[in-house]
Order: structure tokens, then C-alpha cells, then sequence
């Protein structure tokens, strides 16, 4: 028996205050993104490419297949466990972004998905704080390097 009528769907957002194809180029080019989220990447994304994203101070990866790109709109990938993500980008003016991050198609016990929800939303605000000092004030915060310093490997 499922107490879940329908599927969790996180959400992260935030307004960055710089131009969307400098936004969406961030989540694109891991040569920037790397500077706020996962600290290696197998490549830049491209539709219908495998790319593998390391997070090497937890000694963890996960292998995500591009399935859609629209130039400073929108990105969505799957990741190797089944689940969804997908990143809006609206202009609101001519320097500014709002972002939507989208987490879909947790999968477990009742438990394992609200546990995986909730890290994903707290994952992903932390992403979007990370990109936000970057891109508005050159500064490199090291969020996710720094949420759990006890279990680096």
C-alpha cells in the first residue's frame, strides 16, 4: 500500500541577477559548474550524450543522459536512478534569471522517498545559493563541499 496519491515534485528557485544565457551556460559548461556544484565532469552537456558527474570529496558519481536542451531556456536530464531534472530559465529583465530546478520520479518505500525529496530540494537551494554568489559576486562559497565535512573520503 502507497500513502503517496501522486509522486513528490521538489522544487528549487531562485532569481540570479545576471542574463540567462549566462545562467543557463553555468549548468552547461562544467568548467562553471564545477565551481559551485560536482567538482568533475566527463564533458559539457549536449542532447542524447552520457556525462559523469563527480562529487570527489564524497567519493560519489552518478552518470546522467541529456535529454533535452533548449538554449537559455531549459535543460532536463535523467540521472541513473530513474529520477528527473529539469532547469527553467525566464529573463526578467535584461540582467536578471529566474530559475526553476524540478526533481521528479523518486522511487522506494514511503521513507526513501520523502528522505530523497527532501535532500534534493535542500541539494538543489544549495546549488542555486552556490551559482548565485558566483555569477553575482565572483565568490565560490564551497556549499556542497562544505554541508557535510565529516564524510569526505
Amino acid at each position: 500500500m502507497t500513502i503517496f496519491n501522486h509522486e513528490p515534485i521538489v522544487q528549487a528557485e531562485m532569481l540570479i541577477r545576471k542574463p540567462a544565457e549566462q545562467v543557463y551556460e553555468a549548468f552547461v559548461d562544467p568548467v562553471v559548474t564545477t565551481k559551485f556544484w560536482f567538482t568533475k565532469s566527463s564533458g559539457r552537456l549536449e542532447v542524447g550524450r552520457h556525462v559523469t558527474w563527480e562529487w570527489e570529496m564524497y567519493g560519489a558519481s552518478d552518470q546522467i543522459y541529456v535529454e533535452e536542451l533548449e538554449p537559455n531556456k531549459r535543460i532536463r536530464i535523467a540521472s541513473s536512478d530513474g529520477t528527473k531534472v529539469e532547469w527553467t530559465f525566464t529573463a526578467r529583465a535584461e540582467d536578471q534569471t529566474y530559475v526553476v530546478i524540478t526533481h521528479t520520479g523518486f522511487a522506494g518505500s514511503a521513507d526513501e522517498i520523502v528522505r530523497h525529496a527532501i535532500d534534493s530540494m535542500g541539494g538543489y537551494t544549495m546549488v542555486l545559493c552556490g551559482l548565485k554568489a558566483l555569477l553575482e559576486h565572483n565568490v565560490a562559497l564551497n556549499l556542497v563541499a562544505d554541508k557535510a565535512p565529516d564524510y569526505h573520503v
